[in-house]
């Protein structure tokens, strides 16, 4: 039995008379918008948009003035949510609707349940502009704006995706969003997704999200550098909880084992997951040389080492790591205020035979740095006045230098990776990342666009700035390799 979605259609002159009060209120008010008001102070702006929204939210609501129908059913129902509406309207806002009603007052529209039970907030939408979704309503609401091709619902939904990564859902919810971008092609909303998630890993590792991780997304975060994490064993753990409860086929997996940077861990930690990890036991024969590999770079010195083998790859890069050995939480309170240093120390490099040698090293933060263009000099013109500098004209720097050089260094040099901190929907999650390298001591664009001044900055959690400083040791290659 059909279920009725405002009263029944009236004759059509009703919606004649409906739609010429409609575009005769619609002109005026887009008159008296446009009007010239310069030059005469007895000008004003009489707006009545309030009120138009009002009026066409009664329309649907109401059904008066009604020249079409819309039937929407699904197949797991025999009941049909019926919609009685204004030609004019839909067709404005969808091309889809224009041609569906160009030749037929009633229309029967077959849609599955996740997005039938949201049509009725897309119909609204098509009448008054405007609509208010949850993150799990996001998918289904984008595919009827796809479907129907109301392009600005599409961008808004796709936009409210983009800045809503962070919040917090009971399932979590980027996960699927990235497979749904896939699916529909968009690549902006594939990358905020990507980033978000190589970003925070620590923490959708615990999640339940975790095990809705695809093959493909999965092998996707593993070939990045740029993994948010506290150790690479942190991340075997959960790589091993995935394939267990996935089952994937043998060379799926395969593949997913040889993504872990085994040099990344500990010879102790190594030889523990040798003789208890049970998927480790099964795909030993798959891994065995990158595990024999590992080993030996933790027995021999990083120069003997590269004279073997490549460690120009990424086996031997480091992630982000967040334990101790390798970087230095900062928390700099009022940082609009004063400058300040810290300094920390971490371990010369991944390789045991560097892991008991100390790297100091000593970090800036000055809140309004002047580049050289903009730093006072005198003036010819006024008998050496210095000309004003304003100083919002500043901007944020951090310098981070090693207090030291060594010997030991022959062969090594340092990636350098600041997070920011931020809260979003009450978590504390890393949503800007700035890297630079030894040849550099600072990051060219190190919030850049932040204003540190207002309490209310995003950038800042209780009116501190929150970082994390990571040292990223790189080993290079000063002899060929043998081959």
């Amino acid at each position: 039995m059909a279920r009725l979605v405002g009263a029944q259609p009236v004759a059509a002159r009703h919606w004649g008379c409906a739609a010429a009060a409609f575009l005769c209120l619609l002109l005026t008010v887009q008159a008296a918008q446009k009007a010239d008001l310069s030059g005469d102070a007895t000008a004003a702006t009489i707006n009545h948009s309030l009120t138009l929204l009002q009026r066409l939210q009664e329309l649907l609501q109401n059904g008066n003035g009604s020249d079409s129908v819309l039937r929407v059913r699904t197949a797991a129902s025999d009941e049909a949510k019926v919609f009685h509406t204004h030609q004019l309207l839909l067709s404005l806002q969808s091309e889809v609707f224009e041609s569906l009603l160009r030749n037929q007052s009633v229309v029967t529209l077959h849609e599955p349940p996740e997005t039938a039970a949201l049509f009725e907030k897309f119909i609204r939408y098509l009448y008054c502009g405007g609509v208010s979704i949850l993150l799990h309503q996001a998918i289904p609401m984008h595919q009827l704006a796809s479907k129907y091709r109301v392009w600005g619902l599409q961008r808004g939904v796709a936009d409210y995706m983009k800045t809503h990564l962070a919040s917090e859902s009971s399932q979590g919810h980027v996960v699927g969003w990235y497979h749904y971008a896939v699916r529909i092609g968009d690549t902006a909303l594939q990358e905020s997704c990507l980033q978000f998630l190589a970003w925070n890993l620590s923490a959708v590792l615990g999640s339940t999200e975790w095990g809705s991780v695809s093959v493909e997304l999965l092998l996707l975060l593993l070939e990045r550098s740029d993994l948010v994490l506290h150790s690479e064993l942190e991340l075997y753990t959960a790589v091993e909880g995935w394939l267990s409860r996935q089952q994937p086929e043998g060379p799926v997996a395969e593949r997913v084992l040889r993504a872990i940077r085994y040099p990344m861990i500990a010879p102790s930690q190594l030889f523990r997951l040798q003789a208890q990890s049970a998927v480790l036991a099964r795909h030993y024969g798959a891994v065995q040389d990158l595990l024999f590999q590992a080993f030996q770079f933790h027995a021999a010195s990083p120069l003997h080492f590269a004279k073997y083998f490549d460690v120009n790859c990424s086996m031997f890069l480091p992630r982000n790591y967040l334990s101790s050995s390798w970087g230095s939480q900062w928390v700099i309170n009022n940082p609009a205020r004063d400058d300040r240093s810290t300094s920390f120390q971490t371990q010369l490099g991944p390789s045991s035979h560097d892991a008991g040698k100390r790297v100091t090293w000593n970090v800036l933060f000055s809140p309004r740095w002047l580049p050289i263009s903009l730093r006072p000099v005198y003036s010819d013109s006024v008998s050496g006045a210095v000309q004003p500098v304003r100083i919002e004209d500043g901007r944020p720097r951090l310098v981070i230098t090693p207090a030291t050089s060594s010997p030991d260094f022959a062969g090594v040099s340092f990636q350098k990776t600041v997070l920011v901190g931020v809260r979003q929907q009450g978590r504390v999650l890393v949503k800007h990342a700035y890297s630079f390298h030894q040849s550099s001591d600072e990051a060219a664009d190190f919030l850049a666009h932040a204003d540190l001044q207002k309490r209310t900055s995003e950038y800042l959690i209780d009116n501190s700035l929150h970082l994390h400083i990571i040292i990223k040791p790189v080993y290079h290659s000063l002899i060929k390799v043998k081959k």
